[in-house]
């Protein structure tokens, strides 16, 4: 045999054996026989380095750390999941589906509900070729060294695997041991280097697991002992169902949790949750809750999705641990928005996995409802096993010495005034140059979800606002190198890099910066109607109430916000800095208003695949959206054309057996004739009010 293939033998023997360990739970020989085959491979490679391929076993690891993560778009958007802890919202849940389906009863699948970090990977001819992280849902970081560490992870797919490109979802995890000899070697290091600093401790596995896959060492994620599951797809990948799905995934060679049960009716999806609340604490790594899914990949394309949700899924979260503890004081807390909220501190306890000392009251109306005192037993648990919750006080421990928490008469922060909204239980500042106020502002405006600058976090934020360089968010794209320098570890590079990506961050889209403004009751969502409605900010901002009443989910509430927030004369100053510093306000490049542009495809629904001329996929579908058209990624009978470039796969061949319509990109131009030049006008969307289930995870 020759040496070529040899090599090519004992890759073939070691993904074999990967599979029956990560992905079959099945091991066939020993770690000693099998670092043996990974030294002969390693050995034969070292002597012909013109034989290593980047799909090799051996070449998980990366030699240099890198120096930045860039963002990447994800083939179709990774949407979050709603979730509840209650038995009958499960029920309701069903209700729906069943009576937007007009069917008695719905086949559910239902699977772990990991808890880690989620990712999309994406598989070309069958070799790993690029992982990101989910970011802001249409965006994510490219991690794809990291992901290479990681053992469970096949950087070749098995021969049964689809050649086209494909993007498979799932969920970078810290199993328990690997958390546990982590936490130990890190207060093992700390207790020798820096007594006291046990802060630095993880807190628990997911914090873990994310800290680990977003390191920019490669090296350093290599020995954190990650794995993966794989739960789905960036759309059907022409099956009909997620449990075929998932089953060819596993075949395929990707690790796929287990315990995934096919469910008849809502009554059974309930029993097989209730199996695991208990045997969840068996499980090697962390899960929170159970996934409930519509099986019928047709059914969910039928049900499509919110801004935020699919209509098919739900998750259930397991009961939260509880825990008494004592309340030793309440600190007053003041949010970007100038809500004065009470945060509550007590004796450390653990809670699911993790050291909890403080949680928020919310506000004075709820402390008051629950009778909560400085000085009482209190019950506290997580919720979601994230978020820690004072559920109530225990009134029969008092001695006595309790103290009744007053609402504060003056701003904590500031000294300004306070007022109540009408009908609110919520304190306000009055003060809008109050320093907590401007800080959490301008984190808010910098965050992924808004400008997204890298490298302005909450401490840079504290140094800017407290040495008087910065007084509000619009003073952000004036700031001086040499000033930045003299901020404590403040670095020349860290200065650039900073400087860097505020000038990056003026051309956000405009969605982007009515996002980052701060507007109460405006979020995502919101913003993005917005955008679309009026284009640029100047129209926003002499919209009317009436005008701004129109805009589709927006009620006089958030249109009071909305118009107030254009009328005060310290965000008109705010507003002629960013003007003046040259963000983008909505122009013929960025702007989201498609008014002039000819809705030609209304009404029509289309699927892509291959890879289409001088075009992404992902522009391929803005530009679907842009003439009224909307983007499925999954074919079904109702699919009105599937667009298909070069290499199209298994999606026009199920077309074609569907008799729906598969047309090239000369073909879709000519549909949308002289108006193709919209393509050219960049509006920035991040997703749209309704996606079809091909958008999600």
């Amino acid at each position: 045999m020759s040496i070529e293939n040899e090599i090519k033998r004992l890759r073939e023997e070691i993904r074999k054996h990967d599979y029956n360990y990560y992905v079959l739970n099945a091991p066939e020989i020993s770690d000693f026989e099998y670092d043996r085959l990974m030294q002969e491979l390693r050995g034969l490679e070292n002597e012909n380095p013109e034989l290593v391929t980047s799909d090799s076993p051996t070449q998980r690891v990366s030699g240099e750390p890198v120096e930045g993560f860039t963002s990447v778009k994800h083939m179709v958007p990774m949407l979050s999941m709603d979730n509840t802890y209650s038995f009958e919202d499960l029920k309701d849940f069903d209700k729906r589906v069943r009576d937007s389906l007009d069917v008695p009863q719905v086949e559910y699948v239902v699977e772990l509900k990991f808890d880690g970090l989620a990712i999309a990977l994406q598989y070309e001819n069958k070799i790993f070729v690029r992982g990101a992280t989910r970011g802001d849902g249409t965006t994510g970081d490219d991690v794809t060294y990291n992901l290479r560490t990681i053992n469970s992870l096949p950087l070749k797919l098995n021969d049964a695997a689809p050649d086209e490109l494909i993007e498979i979802r799932g969920e970078v995890y810290m199993p328990k041991k690997s958390f546990e000899r982590i936490n130990k070697e890190r207060e093992e290091n700390m207790t020798r280097h820096s007594p006291g600093a046990a802060r630095n401790l993880f807190a628990n596995p997911r914090n873990a697991a994310a800290g680990s896959l977003k390191t920019l060492d490669p090296r350093i994620t290599a020995k954190r002992g990650l794995g993966v599951f794989c739960y789905g797809a960036a759309g059907s990948l022409g099956f009909d169902t997620h449990a075929e799905l998932l089953d060819n995934l596993k075949k395929w060679g990707l690790p796929v949790s287990s315990p995934a049960k096919i469910c008849y009716g809502i009554d059974e999806v309930m029993d097989y949750c209730n199996e695991w609340i208990d045997k969840r604490h068996n499980l090697p790594f962390e899960t929170d809750g159970m996934v409930i899914k519509v099986n019928s990949f047709a059914e969910q394309e039928q049900l499509g999705a919110t801004a935020k949700y699919p209509r098919w899924a739900i998750a259930y979260k397991f009961p939260a641990e509880q825990a008494v503890t004592k309340l030793e004081n309440v600190e007053f807390q003041v949010g970007r928005t100038g809500h004065i909220t009470p945060v509550a501190h007590f004796q450390s306890v653990q809670l699911a996995g993790t050291k909890v000392s403080r949680a928020t009251l919310h506000n004075f109306d709820e402390i008051a409802r629950k009778d909560i005192r400085e000085g009482d037993y209190i019950v506290v648990e997580k919720a979601g096993e994230i978020i820690p919750y004072v559920v109530k006080s225990l009134p029969e421990k008092r001695t006595g010495s309790e103290k009744i928490i007053r609402e504060p008469e003056k701003c904590p922060v500031c000294g300004g005034d306070v007022y109540r909204y009408k009908d609110s239980a919520f304190l306000v500042c009055e003060n809008q140059g109050c320093p907590a106020l401007v800080k959490k502002s301008i984190v808010h405006f910098a965050s992924r979800n808004a400008m997204n600058i890298e490298g302005l976090g909450p401490a840079i934020v504290d140094q800017l606002v407290d040495s008087g360089m910065v007084k509000d968010y619009g003073d952000l794209y004036f700031l001086e190198k040499n000033k930045l320098l003299g901020i404590e570890r403040m670095a020349e590079k860290s200065a650039d890099n900073l400087l860097s990506g505020i000038i990056k961050s003026k051309k956000q889209p405009v969605a982007k910066l009515i996002n980052a403004l701060g507007i109460r009751n405006v979020g995502e969502a919101t913003a993005r109607a917005l955008a679309e409605r009026f284009g640029t900010i100047e129209k926003l901002s002499a919209a009317s109430l009436e005008e701004l009443q129109e805009v589709s989910d927006i009620g006089p509430e958030v249109a009071e916000s909305v118009f107030s927030f254009f009328r005060n004369p310290n965000n008109e100053e705010v507003l002629h800095k960013l003007a003046d510093a040259g963000l983008n306000f909505g122009n013929d490049e960025y702007a989201t208003n498609t008014k002039n542009i000819p809705q030609v495809l209304e009404g029509k629904k289309f699927v892509l695949t291959g890879t289409l001329p001088g075009i992404s996929r992902p522009d391929a579908s803005e530009l679907i959206r842009k003439f009224g058209g909307s983007v499925s990624g999954s074919v079904s009978k109702k699919t009105d054309y599937v667009l298909a470039g070069a290499e199209a796969g298994s999606k026009a061949d199920k077309a074609e057996r569907l008799g729906v319509e598969v047309i090239s990109w000369e073909e879709f131009l000519e549909m949308v004739g002289d108006g193709s030049d919209g393509r050219d006008g960049r509006d920035g969307r991040d997703g749209s009010d309704e996606f079809s289930q091909g958008t999600l995870f």
